[in-house]
């Protein structure tokens, strides 16, 4: 990697559950950005809140008309877009993240690997097929959606694919989310880019917190409280290669003489039919 170059990532603060149409609506501001995330369930909405039967029939399927408004959002604005989204398969609804590249549309996504608490009762699990790494104007991204950030191996499996941002799409507003998100920034030597809820009805609202920072645990974008918007950074890639230099956890820190990690990256299907 030859030299400086900045880019503009973003993340964007809207409620959950929100119509394709009110994303659409920040076109002009994405416009010059190279990647820009978005929060957890920000399609399709956070489970509990009405009965399952109209919250499944909230849901988007992936790929279907809402992830195709999106790859045209970024295909205009430039920007490489991470949307948190209730995904439909089947009569089993997912948590994913999914990644919608400029040229190309839809190109990846990942389902969240454990539901918590009441989401549980609502959303399937994941596997080890949707981990992706998707090159993007910014850099080698990846995802990883509320408390999957809490995972010890998760974050091992995705420093090891070399992934230089960092997307948490969230439902956590809490403010110990800053330091797990300052706390990864600085363990990957990545920069994290977190987007989070803001909405004010509801049973259970979300005062917003949706940060960016650099791969030295240091804030570079908010965190914005109690109001929608898109928070923006200048980026360079070099300062990643810059601070592995004393910390690359998957290289010259790792000790795999001592541990091991061993990934499994096959779909686990119910039903395997062979013909």
């Amino acid at each position: 990697m030859a030299g400086s170059r900045m880019t503009l990532v973003g993340a964007l603060q809207l409620g959950t559950g929100v119509p394709v149409e009110r994303i659409l609506t920040f076109e002009d501001e994405i416009r010059g950005t190279s990647l820009v995330v978005l929060p957890e369930a920000v399609l399709g909405g956070y489970p509990g809140r009405v009965p399952f039967a109209d919250y499944f029939g909230a849901s988007v399927t992936v790929p279907g008309p809402e992830t195709t408004a999106l790859a045209g959002l970024s295909a205009r604005t430039g920007a490489s877009l991470v949307a948190g989204v209730i995904e439909r398969d089947g009569s089993t609804l997912y948590s994913t993240a999914v990644f919608l590249d400029p040229a190309l549309g839809l190109v990846a996504k990942h389902r969240k690997l454990v539901p918590t608490a009441r989401e549980r009762l609502a959303w399937g699990r994941g596997d080890g097929s949707t981990l992706p790494a998707v090159p993007t104007a910014a850099g080698l991204a990846g995802a990883a959606i509320c408390w999957e950030n809490h995972m010890p191996l998760f974050r091992a499996a995705m420093y090891a694919k070399g992934v230089e941002i960092w997307c948490a799409p969230t439902a956590d507003d809490r403010d110990v989310w800053q330091a797990s998100m300052r706390h990864i920034a600085d363990e990957g030597r990545c920069f994290v880019i977190s987007a989070c809820p803001y909405e004010t009805s509801g049973d259970d609202p979300f005062r917003g917190g949706s940060v960016i920072v650099g791969p030295l645990g240091d804030v570079l974008a908010g965190p914005l409280r109690d109001a929608e918007g898109l928070i923006t950074a200048e980026i360079d890639r070099k300062d990643v290669v810059t601070a592995r230099q004393s910390l690359d956890v998957s290289g010259h820190y790792a000790r795999p003489d001592v541990f091991s990690l061993t990934v499994d990256e096959r779909p686990r299907d119910g039903v395997t039919f062979l013909r």
